[in-house]
């Protein structure tokens, strides 16, 4: 076991919380790695985050696990994972980067500047791809779009093989439609209407009509609505310079303004800022839930798991609540998800990038999507006949084959499944209709500015505010600073770094370097 292995998992096991899984050699001890032979099969170590997969974070040892043997015997490789945890990830990452205890394989977040990255990649810890990925990886650069491929390039080379999204619009406002039905109402558009829905939810004895989380992840509707989310990818020219959108307060005041009345009227949890993200799910697949947000691709895994407990449970993507520009909707994802990255000393580079790029093939497909024939599906006259599960553990155990470890796919949704069922196909639908209409998005800068990297406290997340504003933004929703003070959070933000992120973002603008412009 490696050093960072043995350290991270005394420590987090110290605070009872689960870092990685067993290994089957030493980690790194130089058997993992190695160019295979003639027949061989190809052996690597990959570092994944948990990503809060219950399977995943409950699996004893997930290299023994019988759908990792199966991907093994289908690739013929010998994996060694070890897992990162999703709460600790970015941190862990740094960690791993600093001790220099790296995988063979790293599974970064996104593209080749994420926090987590440290600067791996400009520092030389991962080799070039493209000529392994001409050689060896044909099928991937045909099926990944350009734009995929160039989050995950530095200084005109591919780094990583990137897990890809077609559709940017991924999260979605759910709601209980049965709720909804009891209540005698419709879906609602702007914003005042969704209040009026959340306190129908509440005279019904719903104990959490919004369900709100921890640094308001996946609690972000009402933000949306009034275009004003504070993260990584929302800059916006403001007269001559390009600022964050939270520096419209005017719109950030109003948005805050929702949260306070959902809390002083109990349409929010209470102590929603301490709320984690296993709390967040396992409330609302007790039933406890009336509105929150999620990937859209989970609705139907969710819904067969909140049956388990409310049969009567009916889940419903609507269109986000609409603010004063009459448009809303959640931000826009990036094109790349994942993200895998080789150490530039592994020797069997070759055999891992033949592995990915098996991962989109037909046979990668019906394997992640149906399991194995005559074990999880049948085929009958040339069809394939699957029943997606309805027991909650073999759910988690589907999701987890379909997204943990189908490593590189286009994430969106899985069509293969969707399009056996009327539900699935009505899914489908939503994305093509409901969520191809809205969405938040801003100016990008790729790479990340320099002044954000060197002030963390005014640093945002792809989806969460940073820590300066996170304080003042909790505070303001409890009462205990007035939301009026707005102006004073932006002027605090200015001085502690803030300043020098505007004069960057507005010069590389100017020059038009490294800048992408919003897609809606």
């Amino acid at each position: 076991m490696n050093k960072w292995f043995k350290v991270s998992l005394v420590s987090t096991l110290a605070l009872g919380t689960l870092v990685g899984c067993g290994t089957k050699e030493d980690g790194n001890s130089g058997k993992d790695g190695q160019a295979a032979g003639p027949g061989e099969k190809t052996k690597f170590s990959i570092a994944l985050r948990t990503l809060a997969f219950n399977y995943v974070e409950k699996s004893p040892n997930l290299n023994e696990d019988k759908w990792v043997k199966r991907l093994e015997e289908k690739t013929n490789t010998d994996l060694n994972i070890v897992l990162v945890p999703h709460k600790e990830y970015e941190q862990k990452m740094v960690q791993m980067f600093a001790t220099g205890d790296v995988a063979d394989v790293m599974q970064g977040s996104g593209g080749v500047n994420g926090k987590e990255m440290a600067g791996s990649v400009q520092a030389g810890v991962f080799m070039p791809l493209d000529d392994l990925l001409k050689k060896h990886g044909q099928n991937l650069l045909k099926k990944i779009p350009k734009d995929a491929w160039d989050q995950v390039s530095y200084q005109g080379k591919i780094y990583a093989i990137p897990e890809y999204l077609s559709n940017p619009s991924r999260r979605a406002t759910w709601v209980r439609q049965d709720l909804l039905d009891k209540a005698g109402l419709k879906a609602p558009k702007t914003v005042e209407e969704t209040l009026d829905m959340l306190r129908a939810f509440k005279k019904l004895g719903v104990e959490n009509p919004y369900m709100g989380r921890q640094d308001f992840k996946y609690a972000d509707t009402f933000f949306g609505a009034y275009d004003v989310y504070p993260y990584l990818s929302m800059f916006e020219k403001q007269g001559d310079q390009v600022v964050p959108k939270f520096f419209d307060s005017d719109n950030m005041q109003k948005a805050l303004g929702v949260y306070k009345t959902m809390y002083d009227e109990g349409l929010i949890n209470k102590e929603f800022a301490t709320i984690n993200p296993t709390t967040f799910k396992n409330t609302i697949l007790a039933g406890k839930a009336g509105m929150w947000t999620m990937n859209a691709n989970e609705l139907l895994q969710w819904e067969a798991q909140l049956k388990a407990s409310v049969p009567e449970a009916k889940l419903e993507i609507i269109p986000s609540p609409t603010g004063t520009d009459g448009k809303g909707g959640h931000y826009l994802y990036g094109s790349v998800t994942r993200s895998y990255f080789i150490k530039k000393d592994v020797k069997n580079a070759e055999g891992i990038v033949k592995f990915f790029d098996w991962m989109i093939s037909d046979e990668a497909e019906k394997f992640f999507t149906f399991g194995v024939e005559g074990e999880t599906y049948k085929t009958e006259n040339g069809k394939i006949v699957y029943t997606s599960p309805t027991d909650p553990t073999a759910v988690d155990e589907e999701r987890y084959r379909q997204a943990f470890l189908w490593m590189v796919q286009d994430t969106t949704y899985n069509k293969g499944s969707l399009e056996l069922t009327p539900e699935g196909k009505k899914l489908i639908q939503i994305y093509d209709t409901v969520l191809a209409k809205e969405g938040r998005d801003g100016i990008t800068f790729e790479p990340r500015l320099e002044s954000l990297t060197k002030n963390p406290d005014v640093s945002p997340n792809s989806d969460t505010a940073p820590p300066l504003l996170l304080t003042h933004m909790v505070k303001m929703v409890y009462g205990k600073e007035p939301i009026s003070d707005w102006p004073k959070v932006i002027e605090e933000w200015k001085s502690k770094g803030g300043n020098e992120v505007i004069k960057e973002a507005t010069d590389k603008f100017n020059k038009n370097e490294g800048i992408t412009m919003p897609r809606r």
